[in-house]
């Protein structure tokens, strides 16, 4: 009985864990947003399994303002990452039960000034069949891009997102291996990111858990991890209705990071 007792005092204590992180990422993420919360890269987000039904649509709403970061633009013509808000529209149709086809809308302004339309991305993802509640899952996403000089050196560019996840009753792990370059001067180095995301479903139904955006540098000069981009989000997984929503809170770990930025991200199905 002593056994059982401290068994199920330790499951209890893990799920008020849960509770309490949950509950912080949602109250925190949404005070930033009600004080004019308005943020960093188009899309902050680890792809994972999901796909929209063959013949369907949905769209996803990606928000993120960076609430703490540099008033120096990274290089002529770029916006400063400071109190800027992102707006992005993505919406996108299966095509099969393993394909989906894509579309982003970007756009953004900084504090008190005009919102911007900062160009588009269309991308093609692939998912391959696996048991949607438990093991393994793998696939591909290819992305191409036409931005504005405000959001990116390059005016044309392109993505291979590598995506591998694991999923058990309680958790999921997921990575993204991700190639980036640039398609308006070829001979710029391909860079490499990647970003992982481990998740814990509660008895809620609800998952908590953290996100990580890590840039590597370019592939044939990898390393000096300081001097690159490395974010720490912790996150919130929930669905309200039919409406799913991811929301976290993350801190820049190097120098050449935002200090504080929030995101959120509401996925619509029709």
């Amino acid at each position: 009985m002593n056994g059982m007792h401290v068994s199920l005092w330790l499951l209890e204590g893990r799920s008020r864990v849960a509770c309490w992180l949950a509950r912080g990422v949602a109250v925190a993420a949404l005070a930033l947003v009600s004080v004019g919360a308005y943020a960093a890269s188009e899309e902050i987000q680890v792809y994972m399994d999901d796909l929209s039904k063959a013949g369907h649509i949905g769209a996803d709403i990606h928000n993120n303002y960076v609430f703490s970061g540099s008033g120096t633009p990274d290089y002529a013509g770029a916006q400063p990452p400071r109190h800027i808000y992102r707006l992005t529209p993505e919406f996108y149709y299966g095509l099969t039960d393993t394909m989906e086809l894509g579309m982003y809308l970007l756009s953004s302004a900084a504090a008190g000034g005009p919102v911007n339309y900062d160009g588009a991305k269309v991308r093609f993802k692939y998912i391959a069949p696996h048991d949607e509640d438990r093991g393994a899952f793998w696939g591909a996403n290819v992305e191409i891009g036409r931005t504005n000089l405000r959001v990116s050196q390059a005016a044309r560019n392109a993505q291979i997102k590598g995506i591998y996840g694991y999923r058990t009753d309680r958790w999921t792990f997921a990575m993204n291996a991700n190639l980036d370059w640039t398609l308006s001067n070829p001979s710029n180095p391909v860079g490499l990111e990647i970003d992982t995301k481990v998740s814990y479903k509660t008895n809620g139904g609800y998952g908590v858990g953290f996100e990580s955006y890590n840039e590597l540098g370019p592939v044939k000069n990898l390393g000096r991890l300081n001097q690159q981009s490395q974010t720490l989000f912790a996150a919130l997984d929930t669905e309200i209705g039919k409406v799913d929503l991811n929301a976290g809170i993350g801190r820049g770990l190097t120098p050449n990071s935002d200090r504080w930025l929030v995101k959120f991200i509401i996925g619509l199905g029709f």
